[in-house]
């Protein structure tokens, strides 16, 4: 497996559009390698990146617990 990627290998890798990447390359919202004039994303990076969007699934008896609690 590869340890950098393109901007273009990087949207297929998470499943997105090239232009999402390159915004989230613009706003500094996921770090990034310059070499020379081109842009490499580390793999690590990029799996960090997904899992910080991770939802967790939720226990619905747990759920109705809080909302009792909470009226």
């Amino acid at each position: 497996m590869k340890k950098y990627y393109t901007v273009e290998e990087a949207a297929e890798y998470l499943g997105t559009g090239v232009r999402f990447v390159r915004r989230l390359i613009a706003e500094r919202r996921i770090p990034f390698h310059k070499v020379g004039k081109f842009v490499r994303l580390k793999l690590d990076d990029l799996e960090a990146f997904a899992d910080a969007g991770r939802v967790e699934v939720f226990d619905r008896g747990a759920v109705r617990r809080h909302v009792r609690r909470a009226s």
